[in-house]
């Protein structure tokens, strides 16, 4: 305490400014010193010690006390994997035991060959990583006490079979890899198929519907019904029901009842947006060579049982996901526009469905192409007589579009999928 009250004394008076001189004494003389100190004289250094011991040596204690828990949970994790021979961090297990790669090599050398180590000492040599290497007999003898077994050390020619058997599974691998790599790269051939089958679809395919102006339109009029009593003479109430009333032309003059409120739509007939899309699929059809080299009567056949599919993938290419709509040049149509026309929700609510299940793939122009072919060069449509050389055809196409899916949109590597299904 006497030495502390000099420290703390010095300190004071280099604040305050004062003049105070303190003689120093030896250590036996400390008692003599003038050790009154007035209670407002400790008070800064208490307010220095607090502010030290709730901040910096709090944090200080803290960052320590971090450090030694994960020392801590470091050394766990390596007691763990120390070799049971030399205490060295080990790699795995060998001949039985968790070792390390240097007294696995010792222990298969020393078997093998047969080698005898004689210990200069009593037997009871220090095994560890730094001390291993003086005396091999009591490294040989704590292997063996550890639980190393003999019978589990293989000879050179077993050894040196093993080595060839790896590097025939190895050069297997990479055989495959390779060979897995070829097939999802497009040949020549696929690649042409491509180009033909995109060039047939740019050309006959009219996705702004330009040219789609010769159509009867059919002018579809809200109709609002009110619920006002007979012989009520009170102005009308708000609609109650909404129905629409379609008219072949578009007049002036409606029945009484109707109110237009700018809700008039006009639509093309169905019949002759049908007809214009089957007319876009033949053209497509006739652009393919392939196609061409068929018979006329098979021809016709794969026609009559593709084309309403056809135009289906053909559509998506139209619709607009955000939208729900079907965006063919200035016309805006959806589902609702087919059940005011007289199509029933039934039908068109699973055709919805389709083309936004589909267009959520966000499929490319070539794979469009591909499953439009696809459609129309299959071999189970009725009244086919050439089946084994559309059936050909229909094979090379879908090869083709499984290459393209592999090499455009690859699974992950640790998918469960089998590569025979992955199309």
């Amino acid at each position: 305490m006497n030495g502390l009250g000099v420290r703390m004394k010095l300190w004071q008076t280099q604040k305050t400014g004062n003049n105070h001189r303190i003689q120093t004494t030896s250590p036996m003389d400390h008692h003599q010193m003038d050790m009154s100190i007035d209670s407002e004289d400790w008070s800064p250094m208490y307010n220095v010690f607090e502010e030290d011991s709730n901040s910096s040596c709090s944090s200080l204690g803290m960052s320590v006390q971090s450090t030694r828990t994960n020392e801590s949970e470091d050394n766990e994790l390596e007691e763990d994997k120390v070799c049971t021979v030399c205490g060295d961090k080990a790699n795995g297990y060998h001949f039985h035991v968790l070792t390390c790669e240097g007294c696995k090599g010792f222990f298969r050398r020393s078997i093998s060959k047969g080698l005898e180590f004689t210990c200069p000492f009593t037997r009871t040599c220090a095994v560890t990583k730094s001390k291993r290497r003086r005396c091999q007999a009591c490294r040989l003898q704590k292997c063996l006490d550890v639980g190393m077994r003999k019978d589990m050390i293989m000879t050179e020619e077993a050894l040196e079979m093993r080595r060839e058997l790896r590097k025939k599974k190895k050069q297997e691998r990479l055989r495959r890899a390779q060979q897995v790599k070829e097939a999802r790269s497009l040949t020549e051939e696929q690649k042409q198929i491509i180009a033909i089958l995109t060039d047939a679809h740019n050309k006959h395919f009219d996705s702004s519907f330009s040219q789609f102006v010769d159509y009867r339109p059919q002018f579809i009029i809200k109709q609002l019904s009110f619920e006002n009593a007979p012989g009520s003479t009170a102005p009308p109430c708000q609609p109650s029901r909404t129905t629409y009333q379609l008219q072949s032309e578009y007049t002036d003059t409606f029945p009484v009842g109707y109110q237009i409120n700018d809700n008039v739509l006009i639509l093309p007939h169905f019949a002759d947006l049908s007809t214009y899309m089957i007319q876009q699929v033949i053209q497509f059809a006739k652009a393919i060579p392939a196609f061409r080299s068929l018979p006329i009567e098979d021809q016709i056949s794969l026609l009559k049982g593709s084309t309403m599919e056809v135009c289906q993938i053909q559509f998506n290419t139209v619709f607009n996901l955000e939208t729900k709509q079907w965006e063919c040049g200035k016309l805006k149509l959806s589902i609702e526009h087919g059940a005011i026309s007289g199509f029933q929700k039934l039908y068109l609510e699973p055709l919805q469905k389709f083309h936004i299940t589909l267009r959520k793939l966000n499929i490319h122009e070539a794979e469009y192409v591909l499953m439009e072919a696809l459609c129309l060069l299959s071999p189970d449509r009725p009244d086919i007589s050439g089946r084994d050389a559309i059936d050909e055809i229909h094979e090379n196409i879908a090869l083709t579009l499984k290459c393209y899916i592999d090499s455009h949109h690859p699974l992950p590597e640790d998918s469960c999928i089998p590569n025979s299904c992955r199309c």
